[in-house]
């Protein structure tokens, strides 16, 4: 049996998500994996430091509405810096709030983890999306893993399905509707509803921010499609490099254009490799009825891989969710330590 010490850097909805997966499946990864998960560690950044490097009961975890109220040690000397460099882990999970613009804090996490000789899994956009490439190859320096499978469309292994398995067919090309808010609120606007009837039906249904400018706008898909740039083609092109398009000038009359048409409105991120270029695009699109990308609807997810043996291949699953997400976190660490 072999004990893994986990800190975690944020305890918002995926951080709660990723305790209550983990609460669930523990017994499970040591009878199956002989691995023993548990956190000795949790800090954020507006309610302190937890700590206890004999592991924190899990079970509290899921009951107490704050820290203080654990029989574990606090630790309100600690920032996250502190905890990433003194506490007993092997392994740093960084979910704090996603920044695509610089990356920061979580770019500053992770390289601490990294260079304190600590493995990291993240589903936070930001730091990959934007140094993806500088922060694998400083892991590889440091004899360290980074995991990433949940950022890109959350537990649906779509990274390591590219990198595992399709990458000897060769692939060419990536495209997919890789966000789930604006997936559900096209789905709603095809039942008549305006664009603004349907974004508020997403954001009643919690698949919407209160500010969901980051989705509907194409940023975070913008994000997913830098990420994938730089995994499948090794070619780094931030969000603000390549542009980017969300739904917010779609209409109704467009959504029934479109029917006519035998297509569907998608938002669909896509990069390609044409000789030496790379060229990434984040715009909505009809898409043909016969495209299995069409009939992907509500909130979630799909990706298609197209390839020099296989083809096209298209993968469907959700994109997004607190167990989702949480999901995603924990492949990542029975990749890396089964």
């Amino acid at each position: 049996m072999k004990n893994v010490k986990i800190g975690v850097v944020g305890y918002g909805n995926v951080g709660k998500g990723f305790v209550q997966a983990l609460n669930q499946k523990t017994d499970f990864y040591r009878k199956i994996y002989q691995l023993n998960f548990f956190i000795t560690a949790i800090v954020t950044k507006n309610n302190g430091c937890v700590y206890n490097p004999n592991g924190i009961s899990l079970d509290e975890l899921l009951t107490v509405n704050s820290f203080a109220e654990l029989s574990d040690v606090e630790r309100p000397d600690w920032n996250t810096i502190s905890m990433i460099q003194q506490a007993e882990t092997d392994v740093i999970v960084e979910i704090s709030s996603t920044n695509l613009i610089n990356g920061e804090p979580a770019v500053l996490h992770i390289r601490e983890a990294i260079l304190s000789g600590k493995n990291v899994v993240t589903s936070n956009k930001g730091p990959i999306a934007l140094h993806y490439k500088m922060l694998n190859s400083l892991a590889n320096q440091n004899n360290v893993k980074l995991g990433i499978e949940g950022t890109v469309m959350s537990g649906t292994p779509s990274l390591r399905f590219a990198k595992d398995l399709l990458f000897p067919s060769g692939i060419t090309s990536v495209r997919g509707i890789l966000n789930g808010t604006c997936n559900f609120i096209l789905t709603e606007m095809e039942k008549g509803l305006s664009f603004n009837e349907a974004l508020a039906h997403a954001q009643e249904f919690g698949y919407a921010e209160t500010d969901p400018s980051g989705d509907i706008e194409g940023l975070d898909t913008a994000g997913k499609v830098a990420i994938l740039s730089q995994l499948i083609f090794d070619e780094k092109q931030t969000p603000a490099e390549m542009g980017y398009e969300g739904i917010t000038g779609i209409t109704v009359e467009d959504i029934q254009m479109a029917k006519k048409e035998n297509c569907r409105w998608k938002l669909i991120g896509s990069v390609k490799k044409v000789q030496n270029h790379i060229i990434t695009s984040v715009k909505p699109e009809m898409v043909p009825l016969s495209n299995p990308l069409a009939n992907v609807n509500g909130s979630m997810n799909a990706i298609q891989y197209e390839t020099d043996l296989l083809g096209m291949v298209t993968l469907i699953g959700p994109g997004a969710g607190r167990m989702e997400t949480a999901a995603a976190l924990l492949e990542d660490l029975i990749t890396i330590y089964k």
